[in-house]
């Protein structure tokens, strides 16, 4: 296991372990105890967010040869759970739809339902991406769905569901994933932290969940790269501004003394700020959205200042305290307003012919004094 992957290596094996998706666990489980399964399933939701985890442990589940009446987990020791475990189980078949999306792919598939299982009770088909399918191939499917044999149980993985074929998407169970909540990642990547004896602070652990946006494959992927980074650190812990350095994120410590500008009004030294930022390579795309964000926060501060720690991820108290205080002299109106228009010039940097134009003239009509 060492040489895996974070995400791989702590990928759930068995239900309970599945954590920001107890409605859909709960419905699988509980047809599973009753015996109501059904033969095709689809999975949509963003990426990262257990979809095809959740279709393999479901695998386990329908074919394990220890699961008794009334159960649900897969006992991971009978020869189809490990089979399926150490990926060569030739009754569970894997199709990546993004690379075999064709006709010609799906009669093969066609071919191969018709053929009972080796070993199993059931062959299980997942098909990933299924909405890269073709027309063609998504209608050759369609009708095996229709008319399945009592063997054969589908599994549809998708992100984009608005692209499947609505008669497909109505002969499956519909289950929809959604994005991991923040303290279910940071719960997550201080449980893989401590398992792997990662030296960590809390307020970076915050910074990678922030970024990860929902995606727990994608947190747990980003502290993957931690552990190598950790290695030039000796026995120090990674701080917030070692992740921040890591994933070439703008220092906090940056927006603060720009918004600071922004507040008192000083365009000239604003205008000269910019210009800084662009001698020394800064992102400026990256540099407008994680402004906007802090002023977001800045707002949803003033308008209730005892606000739960959730909405301000990322930020330590000494960096709430400054921004209470950058506040104090604003009114919600006057924070809304540089907000918008921050985010109109986010939007036209785009596709300005003068990348940091936009910017510069968002810093005049905020610090206009009329």
């Amino acid at each position: 296991m060492n040489n895996l992957v974070l995400y791989r290596k702590y990928r759930p094996m068995n239900f309970s372990e599945f954590i920001g998706q107890e409605h859909i666990v709960k419905t699988l489980t509980n047809a599973l105890r009753s015996n109501q399964t059904s033969h095709a399933y689809i999975l949509s939701g963003p990426r990262g967010t257990g979809k095809t985890t959740i279709a393999r442990v479901l695998a386990k589940a329908i074919n394990c040869a220890n699961r008794k009446q009334g159960e649900f987990e897969p006992c991971n020791k009978c020869s189809s759970c490990l089979e399926i475990n150490e990926g060569r189980a030739l009754d569970l078949v894997e199709i990546d739809a993004a690379s075999n999306r064709g006709i010609d792919e799906i009669r093969e598939l066609k071919e191969r339902i018709r053929f009972t299982p080796v070993k199993s009770k059931y062959k299980v088909f997942i098909i990933d991406e299924a909405h890269q399918l073709t027309k063609e191939a998504a209608n050759a499917l369609l009708k095996t769905l229709e008319e399945p044999p009592s063997h054969a149980v589908f599994i549809l993985a998708t992100t984009e569901i608005h692209k499947m074929i609505p008669t497909i998407i109505s002969r499956c169970q519909r289950f929809d994933f959604k994005k991991f909540g923040l303290e279910d990642l940071i719960k997550q990547l201080k449980f893989v932290s401590q398992q792997e004896k990662i030296k960590i602070d809390s307020e970076a652990i915050e910074v990678i969940a922030f970024n990860s946006e929902g995606s727990l494959r994608d947190a747990i992927s980003l502290l993957d790269e931690c552990v190598i980074f950790s290695g030039s650190l000796g026995d120090e812990k990674i701080g917030k501004q070692d992740i921040e350095n890591l994933l070439g994120l703008v220092d906090t410590t940056i927006i603060v003394k720009f918004v600071d500008l922004l507040f008192e009004k000083k365009e000239k030294e604003a205008l000269n700020f910019i210009d800084n930022m662009i001698e020394k390579g800064f992102d400026l795309d990256d540099f407008s959205k994680k402004t906007v964000e802090y002023l977001r926060k800045a707002m949803i501060l003033k308008i209730n200042p005892e606000l739960k720690k959730s909405f301000l991820i990322g930020m330590g108290d000494e960096d709430i305290e400054k921004l209470k205080k950058q506040i104090s002299g604003l009114t919600i109106e006057e924070i809304k307003k540089i907000v918008y228009i921050l985010i109109d010039a986010s939007k036209e940097m785009r596709y300005s012919s003068f990348y940091q134009l936009p910017l510069e003239l968002a810093v005049v009509e905020i610090c206009d004094k009329n």
